[in-house]
């Protein structure tokens, strides 16, 4: 009988201390995962979702965009407001304030500092005051590069002057996959580039989902779209995320005509491979990306969009600008070389045809996660267009 007891005894207190321990651990568990949500991971991000009301996004003008977040080209009418985004774990992100009037405040209020004195315009740099510069390639992980820089921009890699206004307004636009190194080179190594040149400014990565072959130039599309989403940009430059600037002189302001400014790399010997090309990095106004229709959609893989675009500049009678070879110098990260698109050059004769029915006005997608980073704005998009062109 007594040992009976012992037994019921040894057995509730076996469950009572599993029970505790079970405990325990969940509280450990779920302390670390929380910690670690605030650590940048794109892998965590790929399974995020974050839903945003097209009804409440607009354009510089106020007025709700015809390609609003799913592509589907339905106009909403809804009332100027406020909306917040917050990802997956509820926790609430920094307010975007997105209508047309509060803009203007805030332009009007940049415009004096605390004592009423109103502020210069700001001036270009002086030729003299910048020249060749050499990129800091050294590996690190982006949460150390964000904590560094994370103090002189504000959230999403925004920059604007303190001293004066900017005359020039400008959205960096960069296509993504798999490049997670790159990434954090680039960004360490653009951002004070960026800030010397006194223009206003917001890097904004723009990842595409896996399941298609990579679209550079759908991506661009998706990123000037989402961009004047949240500010009318002046400009826009299109970057490739594995080439940094060599030349402080290299200035990404708004160009009279369509610039070509990745002119000189060293993996080409700093030569133009050819007088038309179009690619890696090149800048355009608003007005010259709209004139054209953007991008065409329909280059899947590696090459022909940038060749495209310089026949729709040829079309739209905009011809292309450079800066001196001396100034327009880029280092290229390595990579592996992408797959080639096998129809590209079959698209380029084609595309001739297309320029009025493929780009800005026929895209369609679908973006699955959006949040602002220290150092920029990332956007995950789904194109819903067949790859098999």
């Amino acid at each position: 009988m007594g040992m009976g007891v012992c037994t019921k005894t040894n057995g509730f207190k076996a469950v009572t201390f599993g029970v505790i321990l079970f405990v325990l651990l969940n509280v450990l568990f779920n302390y670390f995962s929380s910690d670690a949500d605030d650590t940048f991971s794109f892998s965590k991000l790929s399974v995020k979702r974050v839903t945003i009301s097209s009804s409440h996004l607009y354009n510089g003008s106020g007025e709700s965009l015809v390609h609003n977040i799913n592509g589907s080209g339905q106009k909403t009418n809804p009332p100027e407001s406020e909306f917040n985004i917050s990802d997956s774990n509820d926790t609430p992100a920094p307010r975007v304030i997105l209508n047309s009037k509060t803009w203007a405040k805030i332009s009007v209020e940049n415009k004096t500092n605390n004592s009423n004195t109103t502020l210069p315009i700001c001036k270009d740099p002086k030729p003299n005051a910048g020249g060749p510069i050499k990129p800091n390639t050294t590996l690190e992980s982006l949460d150390f590069v964000q904590q560094r820089l994370s103090s002189t921009v504000m959230m999403g890699g925004w920059y604007r002057p303190t001293n004066c206004i900017a005359k020039f307004r400008v959205a960096i636009i960069v296509p993504f996959r798999d490049r997670y190194a790159h990434l954090s080179i680039f960004l360490k190594n653009l951002h004070p580039f960026l800030m010397k040149q006194n223009i206003e400014y917001r890097i904004f990565v723009i990842e595409q989902t896996n399941g298609k072959l990579f679209n550079r130039a759908a991506l661009m599309n998706i990123g000037y779209l989402e961009a004047l989403k949240l500010l009318p940009w002046d400009c826009f430059i299109f970057h490739d995320v594995d080439l940094l600037p060599l030349d402080e002189r290299n200035l990404y302001n708004c160009p009279n005509q369509p610039r070509h400014m990745s002119v000189a790399i060293d993996v080409f010997g700093y030569k133009l491979p050819y007088s038309s090309i179009f690619g890696g990095v090149s800048g355009m106004t608003r007005e010259h990306f709209s004139k054209v229709n953007g991008f065409s959609n329909s280059f899947w893989g590696w090459g022909g969009e940038d060749d495209d675009m310089s026949n729709r500049l040829k079309h739209a009678n905009l011809f292309i600008s450079r800066y001196p070879v001396n100034i327009a110098r880029y280092m290229m990260l390595t990579h592996q070389k992408e797959r080639a698109n096998p129809k590209r050059y079959e698209n380029l004769v084609n595309g001739v045809n297309k320029f009025d029915m493929d780009g800005l006005n026929s895209i369609k997608y679908d973006i699955y996660s959006f949040k602002e980073y220290p150092l920029f704005t990332w956007y995950l998009s789904e194109l819903k267009m067949s790859d098999q062109r």
